[in-house]
C-alpha cells in the first residue's frame, strides 16, 4: 500500500487497510529498536516541528525521539517562549511555522480537536499535520492510539474499524 494522506488528524476516516499499514510499519520498527544504532533514514533531510501549546513530557519526548530515530531534524516549539504566549492565535502561529517550510508539524493543544479544526484543515503550505494528543476523556493522539494494545494480535483500534 502507498501512503496518500497529507495529514494524520484522527482515525475515524482511516480504512482498515490504512490502519493495518500503520500497525505493520510500527511492528517493523520494533526490530530497529533492538539495534545498537536505532536509526533509519526514512525522514533524512526532513524537518519535524513539535508544536506543543501545553506542558508535556511523555508525548513531546516520544515524538522527538521518533523523529530523530527516523533521521529527521526535530525542532521543539514551546508555548511559553513564543508569540502565542503574547496572544498570537493558533492559526497565525501555525501559518508562521508553515512559512518556514517544515515537512511535518506535530501539534498538541489544550483545546479539544484544535489540530483538526484549524491548522490541519487550513494551512496554505505543504506542511503535513499530525494530531499529537487530545485531552478529551479517553482521548489520545492518533499514533499512540494505534500503538496501545499492539501486543495483542489485533490492536483495539483496528478491531473497531474492522467492525464498522
Amino acid at each position: 500500500m502507498e501512503w496518500r494522506r497529507r495529514h494524520v488528524l484522527g482515525l475515524a476516516d482511516f480504512s482498515p487497510e490504512e490502519i493495518q499499514f500503520v500497525v505493520d510499519t510500527a511492528k517493523s520498527m520494533e526490530e530497529v529498536l533492538t539495534r545498537d544504532i536505532k536509526k533509519v533514514p526514512a525522514l533524512r533531510g526532513k524537518t519535524v516541528v513539535n508544536l506543543f501549546f501545553e506542558a508535556s513530557t511523555r508525548t513531546r519526548t516520544s515524538f522527538e525521539i521518533a523523529g530523530k530515530r527516523l533521521s529527521a531534524d526535530v525542532v521543539n516549539f514551546s508555548f511559553s517562549s513564543s508569540s502565542a504566549a503574547k496572544g498570537e492565535s493558533l492559526l497565525d502561529t501555525a501559518k508562521n511555522i508553515d512559512a518556514m517550510k517544515p515537512n511535518i508539524l506535530v501539534m498538541r493543544h489544550p483545546a479539544s480537536g484544535a489540530s483538526q479544526h484549524e491548522p490541519g484543515r487550513t494551512l496554505p503550505g505543504r506542511t503535513r499535520v499530525v494530531h499529537g494528543y487530545d485531552d478529551r476523556p479517553g482521548g489520545r493522539g492518533v499514533l499512540p492510539g494505534l500503538r496501545a494494545g499492539s501486543q495483542e494480535p489485533r490492536p483495539p483500534v483496528l478491531r473497531r474499524v474492522q467492525h464498522r
